[in-house]
């Protein structure tokens, strides 16, 4: 990830101080535990913020697991196709409202302007505001696309409308950068997931199988939760 598209080098502006920068790196697995991708992240060093100068509200909205529970106990009553999506990188999509700067990455400072920082547009990930700049955002594109967000699970997004006469349905789940999508017609699922892949990148995983940390399998009897 480049740090330029996050935002301008720029002087310090007087009576600021630029958040450092570190870099993270991660090893992540798949249910099976095997390894399937090595990452590295540039992170901000959050805990330097001050609530009330480099930021206001943080909190998130996600759905919560007894709603997930219920709305694919619902699905498969209904024998929805249920798919599921992965954000990559959520966090950068973020727009920043607050002034923020931080210090040029370890390693990668401009040569001639190794005193300059970077005044950030988007967000980085370790930045207080991150998550709640990121849900802004998905809740803009939803809105945008024609989807209503739930008043009683602000995690919940859902989409209706008439097609030959009868009423179809697609709800989307959203915990972070994790998309439980469900809907009563696989090509609307598919319509959605093209929306997304032009708006952010994605990661499409297919039919519902492993999502927060539950694996799901398909029965005679419907969907197990183990």
């Amino acid at each position: 990830m480049n740090v330029m598209e996050r935002g301008d080098l720029v002087n310090l502006p007087p009576h600021k101080r630029p958040i450092a920068l570190k870099w993270v790196f991660k090893v992540k697995v798949n249910p099976k535990g095997e390894v399937i991708r090595h990452k590295a992240r540039l992170v901000a060093k959050g805990y330097l913020q001050k609530a009330g100068t480099d930021f206001g509200e943080i909190y998130a909205l996600v759905a919560r697991l007894d709603s997930i529970r219920v709305i694919i106990a619902i699905a498969t009553l209904n024998k929805w196709r249920m798919h599921q999506l992965d954000v990559k990188a959520a966090f950068l999509n973020g727009l920043l409202e607050e002034e923020v700067y931080v210090t040029q990455p370890p390693g990668f400072e401009v040569k001639d302007d190794k005193l300059k920082v970077y005044k950030l547009i988007k967000a980085l990930y370790g930045l207080k505001q991150a998550p709640r700049a990121w849900n802004k955002r998905i809740d803009q594109f939803m809105h945008q696309i024609g989807f209503e967000r739930c008043t009683t699970e602000q995690g919940l997004y859902v989409k209706y409308w008439i097609s030959n006469g009868q009423e179809e349905k697609l709800l989307v789940c959203l915990y972070v950068d994790d998309m439980l999508v469900i809907g009563s017609k696989a090509e609307y699922i598919n319509q959605f997931k093209h929306q997304m892949t032009t708006e952010f990148e994605m990661s499409d995983l297919g039919e519902l199988n492993y999502f927060l940390g539950i694996e799901f399998m398909q029965t005679d009897h419907g969907m197990l939760m183990h």
